[in-house]
């Protein structure tokens, strides 16, 4: 965790290199990045470099173009000033991210990750300085996340709507479920969150966890289709972390009634650690009465034969056993 005032020096160093590879220029203290000098610039933002509109009035005068951003700034009174060539000064405020990121990242950046904030003028200017000095691209993906809304508001202290995990866990809830309402949207798209889809979340994964542990017998395992299914959802992974797509399909497995207990018992085990869900936690799950199963799997035949009275009846003998059937949009399902 480096300290931008412990690396002044680097920091020097790297804005020598761009002034001697002709991307900068000094003026009146400052040291300005010259973006004319760089064609690709506004590309990671979709901005044209003639409308970059930068700081007005004394800083603006110092520069050659509007867009120009300092790497360098002069030494004003009250604030802490290192010496350079240029003068006492100090660093602009995009500069340190280049200097220190390439040093300890050995000149290339595999993953960039930012808000969406951050994408003007921070990274486009980062990128800038960056592949100035390496001579091409430093970075080989940025990602930028959308705001996180709660409750139709974006979180701030003023509003008194900030939330922490540590309020989920306060409502009983399992931290996870909040992760699990990340992975329903996808990370560049805006997303509301609110208590009620952390619970609805919360449920999910209790039930799931369940299932689980329910999930047991001989595993009769189609190979091909096990293989077949994990693959498509670390597709969705790759492209663009489409977890929302990714979670379609983890829902599906839940319902699919081509699979069985087996294989749905190993999807859960091999997909658990691509979600980090805890899909395998171990719980205590609730013992049906003596012959309680049987009945169970006769009402879900008699629901599939569309023999609704013969449903009811079985239903209302569960009852008498002390076992709550609920039919719902995941297929039937019980509690004592």
């Amino acid at each position: 965790m480096p300290k931008a005032t412990e690396f002044i020096d680097e920091i020097i160093k790297f804005i020598s290199e761009l002034m001697e590879g002709g991307y900068a220029y000094a003026s009146e203290g400052d040291v300005l990045f010259d973006v004319a000098r760089d064609a690709d610039y506004g590309k990671l933002s979709n901005r044209s470099a003639e409308s970059q509109q930068g700081e007005g009035g004394e800083a603006a005068s110092k520069k050659r173009s509007p867009g120009d951003f300092a790497l360098w700034k002069a030494a004003k009174p009250g604030e802490p000033a290192w010496d350079s060539p240029w003068g006492q000064g100090r660093p602009g405020w995009h500069i340190e991210c280049s200097a220190m990121s390439l040093h300890f990242l050995d000149g290339h950046i595999d993953l960039h990750i930012g808000g969406i904030d951050l994408r003007f003028p921070h990274h486009e200017d980062e990128r800038a300085q960056s592949n100035s000095v390496t001579g091409n691209e430093a970075v080989t993906a940025w990602l930028h996340g959308e705001h996180l809304l709660f409750e139709g508001r974006k979180m701030s202290k003023s509003a008194g709507n900030v939330v922490l995990i540590s309020d989920v866990i306060e409502r009983g809830f399992d931290p996870l479920a909040v992760r699990f309402c990340f992975m329903e949207n996808r990370y560049r798209s805006q997303m509301d969150l609110s208590w009620q889809s952390i619970a609805a979340a919360a449920d999910t994964l209790r039930r799931w966890r369940e299932k689980y542990a329910r999930w047991r017998g001989p595993v009769d395992t189609d190979a091909a289709r096990v293989h077949k299914k994990i693959a498509a959802i670390i597709a969705d992974f790759a492209n663009d972390l489409d977890t929302p797509r990714a979670m379609i399909k983890l829902r599906e497995i839940e319902k699919d009634q081509s699979l069985s207990d087996g294989e749905k018992r190993l999807l859960f085990e091999a997909l658990d650690p691509l979600f980090g869900l805890e899909l395998t936690r171990a719980i205590e799950i609730e013992e049906l009465p003596e012959g309680a199963q049987e009945l169970i799997d006769a009402r879900m035949r008699a629901r599939g034969n569309r023999d609704f009275v013969e449903s009811d009846r079985l239903r209302d003998q569960l009852a008498l056993l002390g076992v709550e059937v609920r039919d719902t949009a995941n297929g039937q399902e019980w509690r004592m």
